[in-house]
């Protein structure tokens, strides 16, 4: 994979996606701020000579008319010679509840990385445990949450009692929470986006992230997790047998096999995302009269290298993004 623009171009289209959904923010639409993300990103892959294909995206194709499992993006598949091959995982709009309600988190958010070193997620849930770069090798998915605490506060040399989990509110997690509370240790709980709780493990203030969510976004965590150092382990979790035959159909043999972070994500990868409302690792959109201020970031797992890009855009100037010309 030549990424030498293509970290760039990731956030071009990242932003595209957060400026575009960015308008639905606190006006209780999620559905219209999930379409706008989405129409956009879309949009705005025509521009990249790349011929990329979505294995992790909206959905099957008779499910999402854009952005589905298989689609070709990228202007490279019209070009003879072309050999700029990517796979590609998107969550246009990571949060969808955040931004109707306008509270904190939002994200839309992108990664790549070579044919075929993804893993192929089905749309079905994922038992997922996350942590920074401290404690890499110290965690076990297999064992209890109060396990993984006390080896982490001693990979961290620390206590329990020092460390903040980060944990999705749901009915389903409530013995989870329990469990973690009575070991020690704080708990952050978040509404949605879990992709961003599993990055904030590698800052300050989080140290683990347990719970079950959505595969897809398990393997946007671990290509982010590549890049910083972390480490993520997951195991699918079937609401149905038809979410089990699914997933066989898409070439799962084993289903209770644990996967590590490069099961999920291998190779080369590169990772961005843009805040769509303010959180506690990007700013959200800020729109002023005739434009509007992003911030994003774009990492490589080769390097480790992790840049924040702050923009500033003219609405005048961007004419493919609708209602930001006419702001």
């Amino acid at each position: 994979m030549d990424d030498r623009n293509l970290g760039l171009d990731m956030v071009r289209v990242t932003e595209a996606a957060a400026l575009s959904c960015a308008r639905f923010m606190g006006l209780g639409d999620a559905m219209g701020a999930d379409k706008a993300a989405v129409d956009a990103m879309r949009r705005a892959f025509d521009l990249l000579n790349i011929r990329g294909t979505i294995v992790i995206g909206e959905g099957e194709r008779d499910e999402a008319p854009m952005l589905f499992i298989g689609e070709q993006v990228g202007a490279g598949w019209s070009e003879a010679g072309n050999d700029s091959r990517v796979d590609i995982a998107v969550d246009p709009l990571e949060g969808t509840n955040l931004c109707a309600t306008g509270s904190p988190g939002a994200i839309a958010v992108m990664a790549f990385a070579d044919d075929g070193k993804f893993l192929n997620a089905p749309d079905t849930y994922m038992e997922k445990l996350a942590v920074g770069p401290q404690g890499r090798g110290a965690i076990d998915i297999t064992k209890p949450a109060t396990w993984n605490l006390h080896a982490l506060a001693e990979a961290k040399r620390c206590k329990v009692d020092e460390l903040t989990a980060i944990i999705l509110e749901r009915p389903r997690h409530e013995a989870l929470i329990a469990e973690v509370r009575k070991a020690g240790a704080r708990i952050r709980l978040i509404t949605d986006g879990d992709v961003s709780g599993a990055i904030a493990t590698c800052n300050p203030g989080v140290d683990i992230l347990f719970g079950t969510g959505g595969a897809p976004e398990g393997v946007l965590a671990a290509a982010a997790l590549r890049c910083t150092g972390g480490e993520m382990q997951g195991r699918l979790k079937y609401r149905n047998d038809d979410e089990r035959r699914r997933a066989e159909k898409m070439g799962v043999k084993d289903h209770e096999r644990v996967y590590k972070t490069e099961d999920l994500a291998s190779g080369d990868v590169l990772f961005a995302a843009t805040g769509v409302t303010d959180g506690p690792g990007l700013q959200g959109v800020h729109v002023f009269s005739g434009g509007a201020t992003t911030q994003s970031i774009v990492m490589r797992s080769k390097s480790g290298t992790v840049r924040t890009i702050a923009a500033t855009h003219a609405f005048e100037r961007k004419p493919n993004y609708g209602w930001l010309k006419s702001t």
